[in-house]
């Protein structure tokens, strides 16, 4: 699909950078359906015009993005964490103790070509990202960080879970599966938290999309 094509479905915005925390890469997979059947659905995206009030925008282009058929699809453009564009930011608001869940589906439009190309979910605290969970080029090869967990060019669905002050990132290709462990890490104490959907890393020459659906916040109350 041509740029053309694509700025006639709708509207098109963009994001930021990454102070990452220490990240533990967890061997093997981690089942948690129990959790998924305990936890509350408090928020779902439709992706619909407009978005809901939930959401800000960080170095919006409004040139790079739109809303089109229940996803939000964004143009990889060049970047790095610090400087990322077109990222859409959710504002995390009475965590407390509990356990809560942010998931969202991400798919290429357009196959990988440029060494970390990438996409997924960032955790910022206090306007800085230290957390990330995204399906990324690396060497050739797609895989998901943290963890270097190798995986296809399909879409996948990504889960960051947080309790506390340990955050945990999931990940599955096979959506009635159970969810893999990719990694997981301490975030830094923070009375101002975001999870953001982004992308960057891409190339210059030619133009690469991402669409993002089913983003979720799930809570389970201990």
């Amino acid at each position: 699909m041509n740029s053309t094509q694509r700025l006639r479905l709708g509207k098109c915005m963009t994001m930021f950078g990454m102070l990452m925390v220490s990240i533990t890469p967890c061997r093997g997979q981690d089942n948690d359906s129990k959790v998924a059947d305990s936890s509350k659905v408090v928020f779902e995206e439709s992706f619909r015009d407009p978005l809901a009030e939930n959401w800000q925008w960080l170095r919006p282009q409004h040139a790079r993005w739109c809303l089109r058929n229940g996803g939000l699809e964004i143009r990889v453009w060049a970047g790095f964490a610090d400087s990322v564009e077109n990222a859409l930011l959710y504002q995390v608001t009475g965590r407390g103790q509990d356990r809560w869940s942010y998931e969202v589906t991400v798919e290429n439009l357009s196959q990988p070509k440029q060494q970390w190309e990438q996409a997924g979910l960032t955790w910022y605290s206090d306007g800085r990202p230290v957390f990330k969970l995204v399906k990324e080029l690396v060497d050739g090869k797609i895989i998901v960080m943290p963890g270097n967990k190798p995986v296809p060019d399909d879409a996948v669905q990504l889960k960051l879970e947080v309790e506390g002050p340990q955050i945990r990132a999931y990940y599955r290709t096979e959506f009635n599966g159970p969810y893999l462990l990719a990694g997981e890490g301490q975030l830094p104490q923070s009375d101002n938290e975001q999870v953001s959907i982004q992308c960057y890393h891409g190339p210059t020459d030619a133009e690469h999309w991402i669409r993002f659906t089913d983003f979720r916040v799930l809570r389970q109350e201990k």
